[in-house]
């Protein structure tokens, strides 16, 4: 029930692991301010918190230096120890990064060197017999040990900030099923109805760029989603994985490729490919929205990213509606799955933030306008870096919004 008898001094809007985790800095740090958190649909973390792969990324893949991999780095410390102290489900269990030729084997040391500058702790380069040991089933020629990753379950971090955040300040309202329609310097109008807060954060994930430019932020990056689809291992495949498996990553294209994850609940799902989406919370193959659509048609970066990357792209879309090709991208992991060791599962879809040249914007990028912070990108591993991101936030927050 929306409490409106209560002033609230800043909004925060998007009910994700990012949402959540800037609020929760900013109660820490401020208790005696009442937060608003809105969110448009019936529970928190329902899109890409909630339909994202469960990983504990260890910042390996990251430029050293930049936002993204600073971020991810201290966030998987601060993730951990929040975790462990209210009893998270996680595990902190490594993974493989498996090179299956001599020509992945190049790529593998400079992702090596790349830990290594990030900081990364007990990353070693293993041989194939060493792997074997680790995870039996698959094949490769050598691979990386990460002991630093692991698994999570998002949504209950999510739902722990939520309740954090009550308990700090019960003035402070987390309402779901609120969608933000509109918004001036004073008044928020939603679908449940309006709230005067003149100071906004908003974490609105794939409909970050529409939020920014309601906003008259001068933004160089657009949203354009890219759904990817999982299979499960069903009872019959279970046992070929024990933990995590990555590719080595393809540079050429901006996704990590097919991987296995156990997740916190049992579970073995692979994948994901990466398919252009039709509807930005469009997880079903034939989801289709005109606006969305059309936005992201005629917008010239996203012909740019197809135009570069086309063969990929046609290989996605093929993969995305055959499971034979699907396994066949498995099975250049582990060779000994058949068909009747993988089932359909779910899908996510991810915001990719893509400049007008069609490049991918890489990093995490958050702006400040007037009294509004706007987290414009942040791709994976937002998730593991939440906590981090809500420092940074609130550093925003401290330097350019006057609180008391």
């Amino acid at each position: 029930m929306v409490n409106k008898t209560v002033q609230s001094d800043i909004a925060i809007i998007g009910g994700g692991i990012v949402g959540l985790s800037s609020a929760y800095k900013i109660q820490q740090e401020y208790p005696h301010l009442n937060l608003l958190v809105l969110e448009k649909e019936d529970l928190l973390a329902a899109h890409q918190t909630g339909r994202n792969s469960g990983v504990i990324h260890s910042g390996l893949y990251y430029r050293p230096g930049s936002f993204r991999a600073k971020n991810c780095v201290n966030g998987r410390k601060q993730l951990v120890d929040f975790a462990k102290k209210y009893d998270i489900n996680h595990d902190v269990c490594g993974k493989v990064v498996v090179a299956v030729d001599n020509e992945e084997l190049n790529r593998l040391d400079g992702i090596y060197e790349t830990g290594k500058a990030n900081g990364l702790i007990g990353l070693e380069k293993i041989s194939k017999e060493r792997l074997k040991e680790i995870e039996p089933h698959v094949e490769g020629v050598a691979a990386l040990w990460v002991p630093e990753s692991g698994i999570i379950d998002f949504v209950g971090v999510t739902n722990k900030l939520a309740e954090l955040i009550r308990e700090i300040n019960p003035n402070s309202q987390i309402i779901t099923s609120c969608e933000v329609k509109s918004f001036n310097e004073d008044t928020i109008y939603t679908s449940k109805g309006r709230f005067n807060v003149r100071k906004k954060v908003f974490c609105a994930g794939l409909f970050s760029d529409r939020m920014a430019q309601k906003d008259k932020v001068d933004s160089d990056v657009r949203i354009v989603g890219f759904r990817g689809d999982y299979y499960n291992l069903s009872e019959k495949g279970k046992y070929k994985v024990k933990n995590l498996i990555y590719p080595v990553p393809n540079p050429e294209f901006p996704f990590l490729g097919v991987h296995f994850t156990r997740m916190v609940d049992g579970t073995i799902e692979c994948g994901p490919n990466a398919v252009f989406t039709f509807k930005r919370e469009g997880y079903g193959k034939t989801d289709f929205n005109f606006r969305d659509t059309l936005e992201a048609l005629l917008y010239k970066g996203t012909w740019k990213l197809f135009f570069k990357h086309w063969r990929f792209g046609l290989k996605e879309y093929k993969r995305a509606f055959s499971k034979r090709l699907f396994l066949k991208e498995l099975n250049g992991l582990i060779p000994s799955l058949m068909m009747d060791d993988i089932v359909e599962g779910r899908s996510g879809v991810r915001a990719m933030a893509l400049g007008a040249d069609g490049d991918v914007f890489d990093d995490f990028k958050i702006e400040c306008k007037g009294n509004s912070i706007h987290v414009l990108n942040a791709p994976s591993p937002a998730a593991t870096a939440c906590l981090s991101i809500g420092d940074e936030v609130l550093e925003i927050v401290k330097k350019n919004f006057s609180l008391t």
